[in-house]
């Protein structure tokens, strides 16, 4: 059994990480919410077995883990055999790129995240334009993007990985909230969107926002 803990307003890109993972292996999980803004995440039967008490954790036959770049990395391992798809390249190169990306998405672009949050992506649309530090990040987001993704293509690598999902996120914040995004950007992203697992995140219901 695994249970996968999210935040409760289902706007993390950390969770959306791993729940996409989960999905696509093909794996039995249940969910279970955590709610920032009344600090569940703080409570000490949270907190104590999930170490950092942060969302997402996963919780598999007794075993706790947070951090969605390890949680992602143990599925990896722990469901290697023919039966579960991979969710990070075979090869090589192309699973250092793809933890590239993923790290990167994860701790760049600052501006970008505080500026067009998610809760910008699935409750308000932005209100405000860009500030220089946020145009900044937007311009580093698209240039290093269109370098990584060819032509027509509609994922990074031959095949689906993680890092398309996380990358694919990152883009929407400008999509979603009315940025010009190249073409090829916009294509790769929205594929990606129209992804089961993705849907699976982006269309659930969601409760009343609360600010935390």
């Amino acid at each position: 059994m695994i249970n996968l803990y999210v935040d409760s307003f289902w706007i993390s890109p950390y969770a959306f990480s791993a729940f996409v993972a989960l999905k696509e292996k093909g794996l039995a999980f249940e969910t279970r919410t955590v709610n920032l803004a009344h600090k569940e995440q703080r409570a000490p039967e949270y907190q104590e077995p999930s170490l950092t008490g942060r969302v997402p954790a996963i919780e598999h036959d007794g075993f706790w883990l947070s951090e969605s770049s390890a949680i992602i990395e143990y599925l990896e391992d722990a469901f290697a055999s023919q039966r579960y798809p991979r969710v990070l390249p075979e090869d090589l190169r192309e699973r250092a790129r793809a933890r590239q990306i993923m790290a990167w998405v994860r701790s760049d672009l600052m501006g970008l995240r505080e500026e067009r949050p998610t809760t910008t992506m699935f409750y308000q649309r932005a209100q405000k334009p860009l500030s220089a530090v946020g145009r900044e990040a937007e311009a580093k987001l698209i240039r290093v993007a269109s370098s990584l993704i060819a032509d027509g293509a509609t994922s990074l690598f031959e095949r689906f990985s993680i890092a398309d999902a996380d990358l694919a996120f990152m883009l929407q914040r400008l999509i979603l909230n009315g940025h010009d995004v190249p073409a090829k950007l916009r294509d790769f992203a929205h594929a990606q969107w129209a992804r089961p697992s993705v849907l699976a995140w982006t269309e659930r219901e969601r409760i009343p926002y609360e600010g935390y």
